[in-house]
């Protein structure tokens, strides 16, 4: 028995075994198709920028375009840079403007027509990567200089205007009152575009677009707030959705430090293909470990559909899965901000009690990911004064179990977009929690045998027999079967899967060549 709550390490073993047993077939799936975007983030990577009067990136253009003329399944590096070879274009964006206009063919190149391709579009690929490889160094420098948060859990706090200008300065405002980590939150229906905007923003619903110039303009105002605190402020945003590949590598170019990265959320909760999702994920996680980006994983999101308690399991399961899969794309231990929530109803008897079992279930299971702690939301009623002190019991549990990145809950969550006010009250709430009890985790043990014990053990139980069956029929099959916050999601059905395409016996990649190489 290990820890503090008495786990069997076999049964612990074993979880991690399922785990890898019902993710391998989805790894291979991954590993022998390609989607679009994935094809316009290899692209991107080699240099490819800009955007048609109409706001179609060019990258989209060129893509279609190839497409259009020799398919999906060969990749498009070859027969981009074998097109630029042949009419003598020295740059990739206008050889898309050309082919938008409809004045270069493309073809699939052989012999050693397809050698030179493929090692131009190496060459090409490998500078971009370069330059993430750039941009987390400098993190690296940044944080030395600066310096980390003294505590931990991080306070991770939203910022949601629609308006990149707006939510600078509330951003900066936001960390001088304490917050760790910004996050800017995406406007409502981005995940379905199959292309990502170009250029600053000032319109979104419920948050800002996610463009490389509004990430490149939030992270330079957070590196002048990090310089002014005298400790370096992280920056948040989204790599999910039809664009996940793509938002990814704009991420690693503009040095985000953490990335919403869910296996399988856009499957749940944006009926996206199955098949699209788990492509995209696997490169996007190849380019996160690349940059040194943590990732952050949507497990929560379940316990919003589906019974805190009944289904409590379930979010066990899928944190699993997401360590399988990072771990398979090359992320480490330190890059895992796994999911979880603290959403059981609070009229539900010992509620508190069954949250700490969850909550110390997955920090154990987990030991050194920074785990991501979200706030109560479902049961949020308008009742301010019932608000913040449900928060205050959810940031007094965050430091009690030791997570790493603790989202800051609002009195209004669920209600209304919080006022500036709000975030004030909500970020007095954890740092008096924080200052009062943020050794508390050292102190705390759960009765042997008690009711804590009992209840994480029952989960891990719960969520073994699942693994179990999910080995025995596939990941796919018990996604279509609802398994997941109660979402039943068919693997040939799902927005974007005319985007997928399976590798032909020509397929190259330069992009996943570089990444799958030891640093």
């Amino acid at each position: 028995m290990t820890g503090k709550l008495g786990l069997d390490p076999a049964l612990v073993a074993r979880a991690r075994e399922l785990a890898r047993r019902a993710g391998q077939p989805v790894v291979d799936l991954a590993r022998s198709h390609t989607t679009v975007s994935v094809e316009r983030a290899v692209l991107r990577l080699a240099g490819v920028t800009g955007a048609d009067p109409d706001g179609i990136p060019w990258v989209n253009r060129l893509v279609d375009a190839v497409v259009a003329d020799v398919g999906l399944g060969h990749g498009v590096a070859a027969p981009v840079f074998d097109a630029l070879v042949r009419e003598d274009i020295a740059d990739v964006t206008l050889l898309a403007q050309k082919a938008a206009a409809g004045s270069v063919r493309f073809g699939q190149p052989s012999g050693k027509a397809a050698t030179a391709a493929r090692r131009a579009s190496r060459k090409a690929v490998a500078a971009g990567v370069r330059a993430i490889d750039r941009r987390r160094a400098e993190r690296d420098r940044l944080v030395k200089r600066f310096g980390d948060p003294e505590r931990r859990p991080w306070i991770y706090l939203i910022v949601a205007t629609g308006d990149i200008y707006e939510d600078i300065p509330q951003a900066q405002a936001a960390a001088r009152a304490g917050a760790d980590v910004i996050a800017v939150i995406r406007s409502t229906g981005q995940s379905l575009l199959d292309y990502v905007p170009e250029g600053a923003t000032r319109e979104g619903f419920a948050g800002t677009y996610a463009t490389q110039e509004n990430f490149r303009l939030m992270r330079a105002a957070l590196d002048e707030t990090s310089r002014e605190l005298g400790r370096y402020v992280r920056l948040t945003n989204y790599a999910s959705g039809l664009c996940m590949p793509e938002m990814a590598t704009l991420a690693g170019l503009e040095r985000l430090d953490m990335m919403l990265n869910d296996s399988m959320y856009g499957i749940l909760f944006r009926d996206i293909n199955p098949i699209r999702t788990f492509v995209d994920q696997r490169f996007s996680r190849q380019v996160h470990a690349r940059a040194g980006i943590i990732i952050n994983t949507g497990e929560d999101n379940y316990l919003t559909t589906a019974d805190a308690v009944d289904e409590a399991h379930t979010v066990t399961v899928s944190q699993l899965l997401n360590e399988f899969f990072a771990h398979e794309a090359g992320l480490a231990d330190w890059q895992l901000g796994l999911g979880h929530a603290f959403e059981i109803n609070p009229d539900v008897p010992e509620s508190l009690r069954l949250e700490l079992a969850h909550a110390l279930l997955a920090r154990e299971l987990f030991p050194d990911a920074p785990l991501k702690w979200m706030p109560p939301t479902k049961h949020m009623t308008g009742d301010v004064f019932r608000g913040n002190l449900l928060d205050g019991f959810f940031n007094l549990v965050g430091t009690m179990t030791g997570q790493g990145i603790l989202l800051v809950g609002m009195m209004t969550e669920a209600v209304v977009t919080p006022w500036l006010s709000d975030r004030d009250v909500a970020l007095q709430n954890v740092r008096y929690v924080l200052g009062a009890a943020g050794g508390l985790h050292e102190d705390f043990v759960p009765a042997p045998g008690g009711f804590i014990q009992q209840r994480a053990h029952r989960v891990l139980g719960e969520a073994v027999d699942l693994l179990e069956r999910i080995g025995d029929q596939s990941l796919l099959t018990a996604i279509a079967e609802g398994t997941f916050g109660i979402m039943k999601r068919p693997a040939d059905r799902g927005k974007g899967l005319s985007g997928v395409a399976r590798h032909e016996a020509d397929y190259y990649n330069p992009a996943t060549e570089i990444l799958e190489q030891p640093l």
